[in-house]
């Protein structure tokens, strides 16, 4: 009997959590992609036809009056 309820405390343990670090690897993955696209938007942002795209719209936005 001893046996059996080792055996069955075992197996409930391993039926509980199985995917116990799954939940950090999945943040891990998150945090690294938005990590890499907040690099490209701001490469994108800094690159000159942004600049001066963007410099055009607020120049025209407070032309108009």
């Amino acid at each position: 009997m001893k046996r059996y309820c080792r055996f069955e405390a075992r197996l409930h343990t391993l039926m509980s959590a199985p995917e116990s670090g799954a939940a950090t690897a999945e943040y891990a993955v998150v945090l690294i992609a938005a990590t890499a696209f907040a690099g490209v938007l701001l490469a994108v942002l800094k690159s000159g036809a942004v600049r001066e795209l963007l410099s055009d719209l607020i120049r025209r936005a407070l032309s108009v009056s």
